[in-house]
């Protein structure tokens, strides 16, 4: 079956041949060359402007017969065809319109992107690589254009209006992250996000320090500060530059857990639900029950609250999430054998 472009195209081809081969018909019984190619075309298009010269032998007669049925046939053909491509061009776009909503909702514990610029682009592109769903809003066409090349998921408004929250599936989102330029947005967006989910983890974006203490009253888990980050790791590379060499050498790919791996070592995410053996008990009785097999680097709180190397008597809360550092045979067997969820995210074929 032909395409609508394919049926544009034939369609011109064959009313210009049309126009072209009675041209020469009517030369050829004599009329010149500007005669015939006028009546050609009030022939096709049917204006009623009368002949230019009498038709009055069968020739003549069935000549514009078939100049008639031919160029108006291959010319309703080729305006069909044009106005199925566009046609078809909305439809289409209506189409994909419909089925990335459905399966945005269809997502479960997936990322909300709000912003597309450079921060964005490089945090949507760690997530497909880990395999992580999420979904991209921005209001800027262009980076909506750019987005859609990728393959993601995406979603073209203002990222603080609830409807396209609501859209994105925040109610069953696990993260939202706001990389915007502009502090003030990311604060309006950190609020509304909150008011929507209040179980939701975000992580902002800030320009200025100042606007950190703003954006965790707004309601952001995390506030990242990239002139802060980036200062820091300058400061880094000067104070201490055999370490960061040798970080950034191991890295290779920059992941943390395939350096771990080299020595057998893992990084492991397990979370404390309701129904967990070790729900409102100290810390001490999941390292009994591990038997040495791993080390506890940190607590996360349902609250996003980070609790570093936590002592021995620290009461493990429902929604607490474990951070283990151990063999990495063992600590699979561990989360199975007292039936505990491992929360997180797949990087490049790795469990962190």
């Amino acid at each position: 079956m032909l395409s609508s472009l394919q049926r544009t195209a034939l369609g011109i081809i064959f009313f210009l041949a049309t126009v072209v081969g009675a041209t020469v018909g009517y030369m050829l019984y004599g009329w010149n060359f500007l005669d015939s190619f006028y009546q050609v075309i009030i022939t096709v298009f049917g204006v009623g402007f009368g002949e230019i010269r009498p038709i009055n032998t069968p020739g003549l007669r069935i000549l514009t017969i078939l100049v008639i049925i031919c160029g108006t046939s291959s010319a309703v053909y080729a305006v069909g065809g044009f106005f199925q491509m566009i046609t078809e061009g909305q439809i289409n776009k209506a189409l994909a319109s419909r089925r990335m909503n459905r399966e945005i909702e269809s997502l479960r514990d997936h990322v909300i992107i709000c912003g597309y610029g450079r921060l964005g682009q490089i945090l949507a592109r760690k997530l497909q690589e880990s395999q992580q769903p999420f979904v991209v809003i921005d209001n800027n066409s262009d980076r909506i254009l750019q987005a859609e090349e990728k393959g993601y998921l995406i979603l073209e408004g203002n990222a603080a209006d609830e409807n396209i929250l609501h859209t994105a599936g925040i109610q069953k989102a696990r993260y939202l992250t706001t990389v915007l330029p502009d502090d003030a947005l990311n604060v309006f967006i950190t609020l509304t996000a909150r008011e929507l989910n209040s179980n939701l983890i975000i992580i902002a974006r800030g320009e200025l320090p100042s606007t950190e203490k703003k954006l965790k009253l707004a309601g952001a888990n995390q506030v990242i500060l990239p002139a802060t980050i980036g200062a820091e790791r300058m400061a880094q590379m000067i104070t201490h530059p055999a370490a960061i060499d040798f970080l950034d050498e191991a890295e290779g790919r920059r992941n943390l857990n395939e350096l771990l791996a080299q020595i057998d070592l893992k990084l492991e995410e397990l979370s404390i639900t309701l129904n967990s053996p070790f729900v409102n008990r100290p810390i001490s009785e999941m390292e009994i029950g591990g038997q040495g097999a791993f080390v506890i680097v940190a607590i996360r709180q349902l609250d996003g609250k980070t609790v570093l190397h936590p002592s021995h008597s620290f009461i493990l809360q429902d929604g607490d999430t474990v951070i283990l550092l151990g063999h990495e045979g063992d600590l699979p067997q561990f989360a199975r054998r007292f039936s505990m969820k491992r929360t997180g995210l797949t990087y490049r074929g790795t469990t962190f």
